[in-house]
């Protein structure tokens, strides 16, 4: 018989191909392991929507254990939980959920403000613009620029695994948002600090244990981390929780 036989597809998305990874293979996923070669090989593999398929390839059980991880930094074991999985699935959709959050509550606090005061309000599409670019650049900037200072200082990190870190870090910053309806300047601070704190250190603790073989550098990356985080928080404090008339 000419007919052949061909192994059956693997994984939860039918088609899907092989992560892709990083010269020193950190730049781990789902399937991390496999021998198979993906149907267009080299770099033109990573423009193709099939090899982004495994990172988006969760359930709703592994987005929540993952959401309940971060809102419990001192554990610091999302890291190890998500080594072998790390998804792009929940950072994309946090990023989306916190722009829309903060585009209503923004909007909803400032026309309260606005009519409370009987004065006439008018709605800012900016607010949804800027908050678009905050979410979704600092989750994409910022791991890209700590990949590149890990790889400098010989800790390389997977990228995929950073992205999805600061990701599922920024899901405190939801409920947050929605606790910035209360019209109290010293509650709103108090708010946007303990999100941030809680932030901050659900990032630098997982980072901690792999950014220790860096060496003497290792607390100035962490302090730096740490730090920025927490410089979100300020941002968002200034001109999300804020409300000026």
């Amino acid at each position: 018989s000419n007919l052949q036989t061909f192994p059956p597809s693997q994984g939860k998305i039918s088609g899907g191909s092989n992560p892709l990874r990083d010269a020193d293979d950190t730049f781990s996923g789902p399937g991390n392991g496999s021998t198979d070669e993906p149907h267009s090989g080299g770099w033109l593999h990573k423009f193709t929507v099939g090899a982004y398929k495994p990172f988006f390839d969760v359930d709703t059980s592994d987005v929540m254990d993952r959401l309940k991880e971060s809102l419990f930094p001192f554990r610091g074991t999302f890291t190890e939980k998500t080594a072998d999985k790390p998804d792009l699935y929940g950072p994309f959709w946090i990023c989306t959920t916190l722009i829309f959050v903060a585009a209503s509550i923004g909007t909803f606090v400032t026309y309260v403000a606005h009519k409370w005061k009987k004065q006439e309000w008018n709605y800012d599409i900016n607010l949804v613009t800027w908050s678009a670019g905050v979410f979704y650049g600092y989750v994409t900037i910022v791991p890209l620029a700590l990949y590149v200072v890990l790889k400098y200082f010989s800790a390389p990190s997977g990228l995929v695994q950073l992205f999805c870190l600061y990701g599922y870090s920024l899901f405190i910053f939801i409920p947050a948002l929605c606790l910035s309806v209360v019209p109290v300047e010293i509650f709103r601070w108090a708010i946007a600090g303990v999100a941030g704190f809680m932030s901050a250190t659900f990032v630098a603790l997982n980072l901690k244990a792999h950014i220790n073989s860096a060496g003497e550098r290792s607390i100035l990356i962490i302090a730096s981390i740490f730090l920025l985080q927490l410089g979100l928080a300020v941002v968002l404090k200034l001109y999300l929780f804020t409300v000026t008339i």
